[in-house]
């Protein structure tokens, strides 16, 4: 694909969409937002333009703030943050839920800021909205819907612009909740230990200054027990994960601690229209759960759940192959 002529397709769309409104973007200081606020400005002005940021307090990453702040300032564009911690913590009690999250949260929050305007998202391809074909869609307007990651990636370059990055996934940065492979029934117990490992690990690798692709650590297991998964790609040196194993298991609400070195099978269990469908199960795998893990993974799914409380799905063990 020609970028500059991507580019160029995109921007005049862009003024068409917007015409006289204004414009607010929904900005994590990731790759997609960014990308959308560098066609916006040159398409529209930066005058027409508002960055938001919905901040989820602990569960948002410190480094992704600042990003957010930089990002903002080599921009030149206004940014205003709205916090959505209780929604979230509200929502995730019931298990994991990023759609949701993003649709009714995120930017539910960027909406209610919104004035005489548009809100601009960048979902793509490489996401689960990406499928809906609609570039227009309640409100929400996708400039990059038609594109994949390593396209948005070249949008990017061309400008010669880099993001700050957190080290946690080299295409997919965010939110910290999205490591709790279940329900948030507690937050000082299932929610404290997300936070804590996810900060710890990033800032064990930086002090090294480890390269990593992927970086993260997954809390799954019974309700009554959280256990930490190690999902580092590509595999530190055994004396980085030792460090990393020795501070998780100094934090009272990790269980156990493990290191994904290798392939393997999550059970998980979910609610009944999960188990039921087949497309859910799949995107669920490879779309939310694959992309996150340092080895390939495979799911053994468990019969329908009778915890009526678990709208989504929840990883209850694992099987090293």
């Amino acid at each position: 694909m020609n970028i500059e002529k991507t580019i160029e397709i995109l921007k005049e769309e862009i003024r068409e969409t917007v015409g006289n409104q204004k414009m607010y973007i929904a900005f994590s200081g990731g790759l997609d937002s960014t990308v959308v606020a560098l066609l916006a400005k040159e398409a529209i002005g930066k005058e027409k333009i508002t960055l938001i940021n919905t901040c989820f307090g602990p569960y948002s990453y410190s480094k992704g703030l600042e990003a957010v702040l930089s990002l903002a300032d080599q921009l030149d564009l206004r940014l205003f943050f709205t916090n959505g911690q209780k929604e979230q913590e509200k929502l995730l009690y019931h298990g994991p839920n990023c759609n949701q999250c993003t649709r009714d949260i995120k930017l539910g929050k960027v909406k209610k800021m919104l004035y005489k305007g548009i809100v601009a998202v960048g979902s793509n391809q490489s996401d689960s909205w990406g499928k809906l074909g609609l570039k227009v869609n309640n409100g929400m307007y996708s400039p990059l819907l038609n594109l994949d990651k390593p396209v948005i990636q070249g949008i990017l370059d061309y400008y010669g612009f880099e993001i700050p990055r957190i080290g946690e996934n080299s295409f997919r940065e965010g939110c910290k909740y999205k490591h709790l492979l279940k329900m948030s029934a507690n937050t000082h117990y299932h929610a404290r230990a997300m936070v804590v490992s996810n900060e710890v690990i990033h800032d064990v690798l930086d002090y090294h200054n480890y390269e990593r692709e992927i970086a993260n650590v997954k809390i799954v297991g019974p309700l009554s027990k959280n256990i930490a998964l190690i999902n580092i790609k590509p595999l530190p040196p055994k004396k980085i994960l030792d460090e990393i194993i020795e501070v998780l298991q100094k934090e009272t609400t990790i269980d156990a601690v493990d290191v994904v070195d290798r392939p393997i099978e999550l059970i998980i269990t979910a609610s009944p229209g999960i188990i039921n469908n087949e497309e859910s199960k799949y995107w669920i795998l490879n779309g939310r759960l694959k992309p996150e893990f340092a080895f390939d993974i495979s799911a053994k799914w468990n019969p329908p759940s009778t915890n009526n409380k678990l709208w989504t799905f929840s990883v209850v063990g694992y099987n090293k192959k």
